[in-house]
């Protein structure tokens, strides 16, 4: 990966339905060219897809909780992942270092639906305990930076 794609990777970051040809004129390419980059940029896994990005909280999903995940021994990543997946409320999983095996985010219409999905995510038989930090308000988030 070039300087150039990275710029059409910032190109598309900041705004995912701009065209070929908006694009080459950002970066200096004809429409044809950044499209080949961007296929090759989907073959090799850099760009993962296309998206929208949706404010959970429009959708009635604007209580939202990172929770620290100790497990029961030593249970494998993939197994974690395996049990975290059924539950819709998971947004996202990270394996960590630390005392924690994992850290969990959840998402969930109000504050007793995030509390029934905690006690599904502590009824999974790898949990051991759990630590859970209510999000307040959200004071940053931004997307990946390709020229950073």
């Amino acid at each position: 990966m070039n300087a150039i794609d990275q710029r059409i990777i910032s190109c598309l970051v900041t705004n995912a339905r701009s065209s070929y040809a908006e694009i080459g004129k950002v970066v200096g390419l004809s429409a044809p060219a950044v499209k080949r980059r961007v296929d090759r940029l989907l073959d090799v896994g850099v760009l993962r897809g296309f998206t929208a990005v949706v404010d959970p909280e429009a959708l009635g999903w604007g209580t939202e909780a990172f929770v620290e995940v100790h497990c029961q021994g030593n249970v494998a990543p993939a197994r974690i992942r395996a049990r975290l997946e059924p539950l819709t409320e998971v947004v996202a999983a990270y394996t960590v270092s630390g005392a924690a095996d994992a850290i969990v985010h959840l998402r969930a219409a109000d504050i007793h639906h995030l509390e029934t999905a905690l006690e599904r995510l502590r009824g999974l038989e790898i949990i051991d305990r759990t630590v859970s930090t209510v999000v307040l308000s959200t004071l940053l988030e931004r997307p990946p930076n390709p020229q950073a």
